[in-house]
């Protein structure tokens, strides 16, 4: 036994660091009994790596009490930053999709660095090309509006996934919810509860792209009316996905001889907005108007709103996108597109219309 003892001390002390001398990946390597470009490959997230080489390896800097040297590895070529681009801090789905980003690059070698462009085409380009300036290894943008041109030229530079905005394209990945099936479910829902006037808010905007959720989930809405029959009641009111868009969207429902009995959102934060607009001027929800959202956010869960929403499973959408975006980093180039099922939650909201 004590021979035993000592054969296992002597093998570690030979895949040891030397005492006092920080951990290098060739000391990795040799401790996992893998070369070191497997090792670095491992610590790359590169594509392709087997689960039991990453177990080994991964092993084996925890033993060592590995830290790689950032600044080492950056002269080299990477800077293992991740840049990510949201538009509308405000906006709880975008604390949805970090949440799902999150875990997936803590047990990764890269750091996060979040930014935020105002809701115009030339502020995302601009962050964008600011975040490509600081040498980020890679993009995940959050539901961008720039023309799909523009995504694919930075996609010619780094690598770059999409989120929640879908459609195939070649230089890079996407993951989105079927917009068009989540307000298919909402029209739907309304329907069977006897709604007949329903209204629909979306995004005031001069851009055609059929990929844009505000244009998907227009399209969807729009569908399903036709599919009820009900496409001579159709009606669309542009403003804006944000609170003070469905503060405007109520005012002109306000304007109006009589409100629609139900209205979709578009978007949980156009809801808000609704919401508080119409409570304030004595309008009462769900008996006057039935109101939908879409995004499922935590605060339209609190029971004083209890909101009925479309869950478009927003933390998945970012665990999707960051795993693609390793992915890419590691080696893939063909293009991926995930489309997610999205969800109703009926909550107190919407019933039936009153008589």
């Amino acid at each position: 036994m004590s021979d035993q003892i000592g054969t296992d001390t002597e093998r570690l002390a030979d895949t040891a660091a030397p005492l006092g001398r920080r951990a290098t990946l060739r000391d990795v390597a040799r401790r996992a009994g893998v070369s070191t470009a497997a090792a670095s490959k491992v610590l790359r997230g590169a594509y392709g790596v087997s689960p039991a080489m990453r177990e080994r390896v991964q092993e084996a800097m925890s033993a060592l009490a590995y830290r790689p040297n950032i600044s080492a590895r950056g002269m080299r070529g990477k800077t293992f930053t991740i840049g990510v681009l949201i538009s509308d801090i405000q906006n709880q789905f975008y604390d949805q999709v970090l949440s799902g980003i999150a875990p997936v690059l803590a047990g990764s070698d890269y750091a996060v660095l979040i930014a935020q462009a105002a809701p115009t085409v030339e502020s995302e380009v601009a962050m964008a090309e600011t975040m490509i300036d600081h040498r980020m290894d890679g993009l995940l943008l959050v539901t961008p509006t720039m023309p799909k041109a523009e995504l694919e030229r930075f996609a010619s530079i780094l690598p770059v996934v999409v989120v929640a905005r879908g459609g195939r394209a070649e230089g890079f990945d996407t993951v989105a919810t079927d917009d068009e099936l989540g307000s298919a479910l909402i029209v739907d829902h309304l329907v069977g509860l006897g709604h007949t006037a329903i209204a629909h808010i979306t995004v005031e905007s001069d851009d055609d792209d059929p990929t844009l959720p505000f244009a998907v989930r227009a399209r969807g809405y729009e569908a399903a009316m036709w599919r009820h029959g009900l496409e001579a009641s159709i009606d669309v009111v542009r403003t804006s996905w944000t609170t003070d868009g469905g503060t405007s969207a109520a005012d002109l429902f306000l304007q109006r001889p009589s409100l629609p009995t139900a209205i979709h959102a578009g978007a949980d934060v156009a809801a808000f907005g609704l919401l508080s607009r119409l409570w304030a001027e004595g309008v009462e929800i769900p008996r006057d108007v039935s109101v939908a959202g879409y995004d499922n956010s935590p605060i339209g869960m609190l029971a004083p709103i209890s909101l009925t929403s479309v869950d478009q499973a927003a933390g998945e959408l970012g665990t999707r996108a960051a795993a693609l975006l390793l992915e890419r980093i590691g080696g893939r180039t063909e293009p991926q597109s995930v489309l997610l099922q999205p969800t109703l939650v009926p909550r107190s909201t919407t019933a039936a219309p009153r008589s």
